[in-house]
């Protein structure tokens, strides 16, 4: 389903978004910097050649949900030198958009940025794309005990912390696997996806492209989040006037 109908969205009382990937496009290629700075610390931290490295960093995301999982389960690390270390990256690639800062901000109710990244990285990045302000909350990795999304526990952290009702909220993630355990919980789903293989990751940790077979566990589908969202303030203004 492209766009939401008439009155699908009246329940939504909180809007979830994702964060990279999802808040701003893939085109802009963030996670390449992330990725690498990931790569050279495995490397640095197990004392393995970067092939090595890199082929671990991959096969922890695929098995964990993220490569620091995989890190603190399977080698015991500390997590704060990871987190510092591979998201002090660069945000000049990331766009100041009006449009979006609009329509988000004209949605009905509270609105969150969940993301598996840390709480600071969502702090630099929707700064820098001047968004930061109209968010309620930021939760990050850390803020779910480093249980990353799909795990559930990372989302009853999320709704625990922020008081968030499922059934009245509704998510925008770019992981097709990220969306079944809030599809599950009663979130209303939808998947922001791009023709751009951002990742690198191994079958079934790749965000779904264009082209993809997706399954009931998804909602909406957009590859446009800021004409989403236009959609979405149109059909709450309408149902609004209908109802008055």
């Amino acid at each position: 389903m492209a766009e939401p109908q008439a009155g699908r969205l009246a329940h939504v009382t909180d809007w979830v978004f994702d964060l990279d990937n999802t808040l701003y496009p893939a085109r802009c290629d963030l996670f390449a910097e992330i990725d690498m700075r990931m790569t050279d610390f495995v490397a640095r931290f197990l004392r393995v050649e970067h092939v090595e490295a890199r082929a671990l960093q991959k096969q922890y995301y695929a098995e964990h949900g993220t490569t620091l999982k995989g890190l603190m389960t399977l080698h015991g690390m500390a997590p704060a030198d990871f987190l510092a270390h591979v998201h002090e990256i660069d945000l000049t690639p990331l766009p100041r958009c009006d449009l979006l800062r609009g329509a988000i901000a004209g949605l009905p109710g509270r609105k969150f940025v969940y993301t598996n990244g840390s709480r600071r990285h969502a702090e630099r990045v929707t700064a820098h794309m001047g968004l930061s302000d109209l968010f309620d909350g930021m939760s990050g990795i850390e803020d779910a005990d480093y249980h990353p999304k799909p795990d559930p526990r990372s989302y009853d952290a999320f709704c625990c912390a922020h008081d968030v009702a499922p059934e009245r909220a509704i998510f925008f993630e770019d992981m097709d696997r990220n969306l079944k355990p809030a599809h599950q919980m009663g979130f209303t789903t939808v998947l922001v996806r791009s023709d751009k293989d951002w990742s690198h990751e191994p079958d079934g940790a790749r965000p779904a492209g264009l082209g993809d077979d997706l399954g009931d566990h998804i909602h909406y589908v957009t590859d446009d989040l800021t004409d989403f969202l236009a959609t979405c303030m149109a059909d709450q203004d309408k149902t609004k006037r209908k109802n008055t």
